[in-house]
C-alpha cells in the first residue's frame, strides 16, 4: 500500500508504519491539506495488514503548532445566513474530528513521541493515540482559549479520561498556559520522558515489540480498553465475552500456546 502525501511522510518497516508531520517551515502547523491527508493516512493504515503498530512523529525543531491560523479565514465558506454558516462550521469540525478519531478507530497500536513543542491541535492529536512519549523539553498548552475558541477536537473529551483528574484538565485549558513533559507525565498525560536523542529509537522499539505479538490479540485489546473507557463494567465485560467467542478460534491462540511451551518466539500470520 503507497503511503504519498504533502504534508506527511510515512515509512512502513518491520510491521511498524512511523507517520511523521512534515511541514517543518510551517513548525507542522496543521493546514487543510494535513487534516485531509492525515484522516485518509490512518483509513489506510487501518485497513494495511503490513501494519501492525504505529509511531507518530515531527519533522524538525518541534512536534506541532497546532492549527494553521492562517486557514481559518474562510471557514464558514462565504455563507451569510447564521443557520447556513452553522450547518457549514458544524460539518467542518466533524471533518477535523474524523482526523484524529481515525486513531482510536484503526485496530493497530498508536505512539505519539513529542518533542520541542506540542500545541492546540497537536494535544487533540496525541490524546487520540493509545501511548505518549516526549522528550524532557518538549512542553505542552492547551492553547484555543487563546485563539478565542474552545477545543473542539478532542482534547476536552479525552483528555480527562486519560489523567482521571478534571480540576487539572480545567485550569490547563482555561488558561493556556505552558505545562512541562515533567508535569505531564506526574498526572498521567505522558506515558514516558525518553531524551530527545533517543526518543524515536525508544517509540520505534516499543512499536517493533508490539507487532511480535498476535495482531489478533493486540487489536482485541485496543478495541477492548477503548470500549470500556465509554460503558460500564458489565456492558464491557458482555461485550469482550461477545468477542473473544469468535477470536478465541483463531489460530494465534494456538500458535501462541505451542511457541510458549517451546520456548520459542511465535510467528503471526497479518490480519
Amino acid at each position: 500500500m503507497s503511503y504519498n502525501f504533502e504534508t506527511l511522510e510515512v515509512k512502513v518497516d518491520g510491521g511498524v508504519a512511523h507517520v511523521m508531520l512534515n511541514r517543518p517551515k510551517k513548525l507542522n502547523a496543521m493546514n487543510n491539506a494535513f487534516w485531509r491527508e492525515f484522516r485518509e493516512c490512518f483509513v489506510k493504515i487501518g485497513s494495511d495488514p503490513a501494519v501492525r503498530a504505529v509511531v507518530v512523529s515531527g519533522n524538525g525543531r518541534m512536534f506541532t503548532a497546532g492549527l494553521d491560523l492562517m486557514d481559518m479565514a474562510n471557514l464558514a465558506g462565504g455563507q451569510k445566513d447564521v443557520g447556513r454558516k452553522a450547518f457549514s462550521l458544524y460539518n467542518h469540525v466533524q471533518l477535523l474530528q474524523d482526523s484524529f478519531t481515525a486513531i482510536e478507530r484503526c485496530p493497530q497500536p498508536v505512539i505519539s513521541a513529542t518533542h520541542g513543542a506540542c500545541i492546540g491541535g497537536g494535544i487533540d492529536l496525541i490524546s487520540a493515540c493509545d501511548i505518549r512519549f516526549a522528550s524532557p523539553e518538549c512542553w505542552f498548552t492547551i492553547k484555543e482559549v487563546d485563539i478565542g475558541l474552545a477545543a473542539d477536537v478532542g482534547t476536552l473529551q479525552r483528555i480527562t479520561k486519560i489523567v482521571g483528574n478534571e480540576g487539572i484538565v480545567k485550569e490547563l485549558a482555561y488558561t493556556a498556559r505552558k505545562f512541562t513533559a515533567a508535569e505531564a507525565k506526574e498526572f498521567g498525560f505522558i506515558t514516558k520522558i525518553v531524551a530527545q536523542d533517543q526518543l524515536l529509537k525508544e517509540a520505534l522499539d516499543l512499536a517493533s515489540v508490539i507487532a511480535s505479538k498476535s495482531p489478533i490479540a493486540v487489536a482485541g485489546t485496543k478495541h477492548n480498553i477503548n470500549y470500556s473507557r465509554d460503558h460500564t463494567v458489565e456492558d464491557s465485560l458482555k461485550h469482550i465475552a461477545l468477542w473473544n467467542s469468535a477470536m478465541l478460534q483463531s489460530k494465534d491462540v494456538m500458535i501462541a500456546a505451542q511457541a510458549s511451551l517451546a520456548k520459542k518466539k511465535a510467528t503471526f500470520a497479518k490480519l
